[in-house]
C-alpha cells in the first residue's frame, strides 16, 4: 500500500483529534482500535494482492471528523492501495493516472452518466480491461458530490464512470437492518467505501480470486459493524428531531392559507 499522506488508525470511539482516555488499552500494534473492540483477529494477516490498483481521494475530514470511516481498515486490507488526500483530482494528483493510461481507469460513482460496474466487465474483453484502476471518492455523500463535480475536468477526458446499483428512490438500510451498514445512507445500494471497493473488487480481479477477496474484506466489515450496533444498543438514544425541508414547510403555510 502507498500512502500518499502520513495515516492516523484512529478508532471509531473518538475522530482522532482527542487523547486517549487514560486506561483504555488500544491496539496500537494491529488495528489501532480500542482492544476490547479489536479487529485483528478479522484483518488478514497480510495485505491482500489485487491485479486491480485502488487509488481513493478522500476529503481533507474524512478521517478525523468521521469517526465510522472504513478508511483504516481498508488499508489494512489491501496492498495495492493508493490513498490521496483532498478535494478533487488533478493531473498532479499521482502519477498513478496519467492521461492515457495503458490500463482502463475506472471511477466508481453513481453518476447519470455511469454504467453498471458488471454489465461494463461482461461486455469488455478480458484483455481490454485487466489490471484496471479503480477511483474511488470518499466523504460524506454532499463531500463525495462536490469532489467528483470538481475531479470531472480532468477526468472525463479518459476515466470510465461506472456504478453499482443504486436506488434512489428507496430509503438506505441503518446497522440495524444491514450487518454491512456503518451508518444511515440515503438510498438503497449506498454503501461504505470499504464495501464498495470490496463489490468492485469481486467483478474486476480475475475469475476465483475475486469472490475470496471481497469475502475476505465483508468480514472485517461485518465484524466492524457487529462492534458498533452491540454498542449502540447499550447506550440511551434520545430520538433525534426530524429535520424538514423549507419547501414543505412553505406548502404547508400556504395550505392552511388556502383553506
Amino acid at each position: 500500500m502507498d500512502l500518499d499522506f502520513p495515516l492516523s488508525f484512529a478508532s471509531d470511539d473518538d475522530g482522532g483529534d482527542t487523547p486517549t482516555p487514560p486506561g483504555r488499552a488500544i491496539c496500537h500494534a494491529g488495528c489501532g482500535r480500542p482492544s476490547r473492540v479489536c479487529l485483528c483477529p478479522h484483518i488478514p494477516r497480510s495485505p491482500l494482492h489485487t491485479s486491480t490498483t485502488v487509488v481513493v481521494l478522500h476529503h481533507p475530514h474524512a478521517l478525523h471528523r468521521n469517526p465510522l470511516s472504513t478508511l483504516p481498515l481498508l488499508a489494512r486490507c489491501l496492498a495495492n492501495l493508493h490513498l490521496l488526500p483532498g478535494r478533487r483530482l488533478r493531473p498532479s494528483s499521482t502519477p498513478l493516472i496519467p492521461p492515457p493510461s495503458p490500463n482502463p481507469v475506472l471511477l466508481l460513482f453513481p453518476s447519470p452518466a455511469a454504467s453498471d460496474l458488471a454489465s461494463w466487465c461482461r461486455s469488455t474483453p478480458p484483455s481490454a480491461r485487466s489490471n484496471p484502476i479503480l477511483l474511488i471518492l470518499d466523504g460524506t455523500w454532499k463531500q463525495a458530490k462536490e469532489m467528483h463535480a470538481a475531479s470531472l475536468p480532468f477526468l472525463s477526458s479518459f476515466a470510465i464512470p461506472v456504478s453499482l446499483p443504486v436506488d434512489s428512490g428507496v430509503d438506505g438500510d441503518s446497522m440495524f437492518e444491514s450487518e454491512l451498514v456503518v451508518k444511515k445512507e440515503p438510498h438503497k445500494g449506498c454503501v461504505s467505501t470499504m464495501e464498495a471497493v470490496a463489490r468492485a473488487l469481486r467483478l474486476l480481479e480475475p475469475e476465483g480470486s475475486g469472490a475470496e477477496i471481497e469475502e475476505t474484506m465483508v468480514r472485517v466489515l461485518r465484524a466492524m459493524v457487529a462492534f458498533q450496533s452491540e454498542h449502540l444498543q447499550h447506550r440511551t438514544m434520545k430520538p433525534r428531531v426530524k429535520m424538514r425541508k423549507k419547501k414543505d414547510i412553505k406548502r404547508e403555510e400556504e395550505m392552511k392559507r388556502n383553506a
